[in-house]
C-alpha cells in the first residue's frame, strides 16, 4: 500500500512542497502531523509496512547533545508495548535526524473529542485505564514522556495507545520559559514553568490528569488562552474540572496537585483505577497490574466484565532486552510482525474451553454484532418483498421475510464463530 490511495488515514495530508520524500530505507507518504519538535510523517519500507517517522527540529552537532539524545532513545526502546507505541530506530547521522516508532492507525484523542465530543461512561474508564498503563510501564523504564497530551494520545482499534515517549526528554526540557518550552503549556506541571532542576515521573503525572480532563469535558483543566494566563492559572488556580465520577474526581485532583510530592505515581494511578488496594501488602507484580491495564483498556465492548487480576506466580515474566543495536547510524532495526502485539498479550498458555474467549463467548459477542443484525434484517426485508410480489400476500410475504431473516442470521452466526475460532488458533 502505497501513497495516499489506501485505507485513509485520520488527520494524514500529502506532503508540502519542502518535505523531504524519504528518510533513510523508509519512504515518507504523507504528513501526520507538526509540533516544536518536529514534523511526523507517515512512512513505508520496501515492504509496505507502516511507520511513524519524527524528523526532529534540533542541532545535534554537539557530541554531547548527540550522545544525551541516543541515550534517551534507548531507554524508551525498552519500554515493554503496553498501551504504547514502540520505539524502533533513530538516525542521527545525517543533516535531519529522526525517530522512527510502531504506527498505531486511529485519530488522536485531539481530533476524536472536536469531531464526536467529550468521552464518557466506560470508555473513559478505559482511556483513563490505558493512558496510566502506558505511563506506568514508560516509567519503569526510566523514561519520562514530557509531552504527554490528547495530541499524543492515539485511539488503536485496540484501545488507546501513547506516542512520542521519551522525545522531548532526549531533547532537552530544562530550557526556561523564556527561550523555548518543549511542550505544551495547557498540559504542562507548575514545576516546568519553575524551572525546577528535577522534570520527572510527576510532571506525567500531572499531564495525564489534565488530559483525562480534556477527555471528559473537551477543555483543559487551566484554559486554553493566552500562554501566560495558562501559566498563572497552573501555578496558583485550582483547576476547573468537568463533571466527573466521584472516585476519578477526586483522583484527577490529587494528581493536578501544585507539589510535585503530592502527586501519586502512575502505577499507584493505574491500581487505583482497578480498585487494587495500593497500600495493602503483597501487590501484584508490576507485570500483572500492566497487563491487567493493557487488557482493560482494550476491552472490545462497554458491557464486558473487566478482567481479574492474575496470582503473582502466573505473571509472564518480563520481556527480554531488545538486542538489536541502538547506536547511530546503525541499520534499523527489524521490527515485529503484525501479529506480534497480539501474540505478546496472549503469550501465557490458556486452557483449550479458554483460547480466543471460548465458542460460548464468540457466540454471544457475534450474536449481538449490530452488522450481522442490519444485513439479516435487510435481507429478510428483500425476502419479505420478493414474497409479496410473487403471492400478493401479506401472510405468505411476512413467512418469507422471516424465513429469510433466520436463516441469514444463523448462517452469518455460524459462519462467523467459526473464523474467528480458526483465526485465532496459533
Amino acid at each position: 500500500m502505497t501513497g495516499l490511495a489506501g485505507a485513509p488515514v485520520p488527520g494524514l495530508v500529502p506532503l508540502w512542497t519542502h518535505d523531504p520524500s524519504a528518510a533513510g530505507p523508509y519512504r515518507l507518504v504523507g504528513r501526520l502531523g507538526s509540533g516544536g519538535q518536529g514534523v511526523v510523517y507517515l512512512g513505508e519500507d520496501e515492504q509496505g509496512h507502516r511507520v511513524a517517522v519524527k524528523m526532529i527540529n534540533i542541532d545535534l552537532s554537539d557530541p554531547r547533545a548527540r550522545s544525551q539524545f541516543m541515550k534517551e532513545i534507548a531507554a524508551a526502546r525498552r519500554v515493554v508495548p503496553f498501551c504504547t507505541a514502540q520505539v524502533l530506530f533513530a538516525d542521527v547521522d545525517g543533516e535531519r535526524p529522526y525517530v522512527v516508532s510502531e504506527f498505531i492507525e486511529g485519530p488522536t484523542l485531539h481530533r476524536h473529542v472536536r469531531e464526536h465530543g467529550p468521552v464518557t461512561g466506560n470508555a473513559l474508564h478505559r482511556l483513563a485505564v490505558g493512558t496510566a498503563t502506558a505511563l506506568a510501564a514508560i516509567h519503569r523504564c526510566d523514561v519520562v514522556h514530557c509531552d504527554l497530551k490528547p495530541d499524543n494520545v492515539v485511539l488503536g482499534r485496540d484501545g488507546p495507545r501513547v506516542i512520542d515517549f521519551g522525545i522531548a526528554r532526549a531533547l532537552g526540557v530544562t530550557e526556561t520559559v523564556t527561550s523555548r518550552v518543549l511542550g505544551t503549556t495547557a498540559y504542562m506541571a507548575p514545576e516546568r514553568f519553575r524551572n525546577d532542576d528535577s522534570v520527572g515521573p510527576p510532571c506525567d503525572v500531572f499531564a495525564w490528569a489534565a488530559t483525562i480532563a480534556f477527555a471528559a469535558g473537551g477543555r483543559p483543566p487551566f484554559g486554553t488562552d493566552s500562554l501566560f494566563a495558562v501559566m498563572h492559572r497552573v501555578l496558583n488556580d485550582p483547576p476547573d474540572l468537568p463533571p466527573l465520577p466521584p472516585g476519578l474526581d477526586e483522583l484527577i485532583r490529587q494528581c493536578l496537585a501544585k507539589d510535585p510530592a503530592d502527586r501519586p505515581e502512575a502505577e499507584q494511578v493505574l491500581m487505583r483505577l482497578l480498585g487494587q488496594d495500593v497500600a495493602a501488602p503483597g501487590p501484584l507484580r508490576h507485570e500483572s497490574v500492566l497487563r491487567l491495564g493493557n487488557e482493560t483498556a482494550g476491552a472490545p465492548t462497554p458491557n464486558q466484565r473487566l478482567p481479574l487480576p492474575r496470582p503473582a506466580s502466573d505473571a509472564p515474566p518480563a520481556p527480554p532486552e531488545p538486542t538489536s543495536p541502538t547506536r547511530v547510524g546503525t541499520a534499523p532495526v527489524a521490527r515485529p510482525e503484525p501479529t506480534q502485539r497480539a501474540q505478546s498479550r496472549s503469550a501465557d498458555p490458556a486452557p483449550a474451553d479458554q483460547a480466543g474467549g471460548g465458542w460460548g463467548q464468540r457466540l454471544r459477542r457475534e450474536s449481538v454484532d449490530a452488522w450481522g443484525i442490519s444485513t439479516a434484517i435487510f435481507l429478510g426485508s428483500v425476502g419479505a418483498a420478493a414474497g409479496y410480489v410473487a403471492s400478493s400476500g401479506v401472510g405468505v410475504a411476512a413467512a418469507t421475510g422471516a424465513s429469510a431473516f433466520g436463516v441469514v442470521y444463523v448462517v452469518r452466526l455460524l459462519v462467523a464463530v467459526a473464523l474467528g475460532e480458526r483465526g485465532e488458533r496459533p
